[in-house]
């Protein structure tokens, strides 16, 4: 088996070539936020909270979709990266109505302590308030579009783990929302299996059980 060895911080290490820089910090106990990033499925780079910097690159890169190479020198939290972090997560907040105090999610939500972790106590950002639907068609879950940050956890894990499909990303812009089936009422996919996989891997409160009385 390759091996590279690199230094992330201050740490020097070895690790399986083709590894991400990612999973490099990660063996070495060096801790990289991540939102849309979960193990066992298909890496897509989509929050951008995993940036670091690598030295003779003029840009942050993805920690999660970056190889590591021999002698590789990476920065993980540099003033520049935590202050993309904070506006990363200001925007999440900003674009999308997460009201916290009303959420089920609250108190175990990855958004919440990505918040406490990057330091973000208020936005200096002007919030959005976009009006964004709720789906209740399904006997099981729900589906709240405010809460979601587009992170496609469900629509990866439906895909890759259940093989169900329901889930998919439509529209474009600050339209772009998770859809069901062809963009139908959850509760009328009949692709869907009921198995709440998709739920248990949201981030957010944006997908649900339903507790019905």
């Amino acid at each position: 088996m390759s091996v590279c060895t690199l230094r992330i911080n201050d740490h020097d290490l070895a690790i399986a070539a083709g590894s991400s820089v990612l999973e490099a910090a990660r063996s070495a106990g060096i801790p990289i936020p991540t939102l849309c990033q979960h193990d066992g499925l298909s890496t897509v780079a989509a929050c951008r909270l995993c940036l670091v910097e690598v030295e003779g690159q003029q840009r942050p890169l993805a920690a999660c979709v970056t190889g590591v190479w021999e002698g590789m020198h990476v920065l993980t939290s540099s003033p520049r990266l935590q202050e993309i972090r904070r506006t990363v997560v200001e925007l999440l907040f900003t674009e999308g109505n997460h009201v916290c105090a009303v959420c089920v999610a609250n108190g175990h939500c990855e958004l919440q302590d990505l918040a406490v972790q990057v330091g973000m106590d208020h936005s200096r950002l002007p919030y959005r308030f976009p009006q964004r639907p709720v789906d209740l068609s399904h006997p099981l879950f729900g589906l709240d579009h405010n809460r979601c940050v587009l992170c496609t956890r469900c629509v990866r894990v439906c895909d890759e783990v259940e093989g169900a499909h329901v889930w998919d990303v439509g529209w474009r812009g600050e339209h772009c929302r998770i859809i069901a089936g062809l963009d139908q009422p959850w509760g009328e996919v009949e692709a869907c299996t009921h198995c709440g996989q998709c739920v248990d891997i949201c981030p957010t409160g944006a997908l649900f059980h339903r507790w019905e009385p």
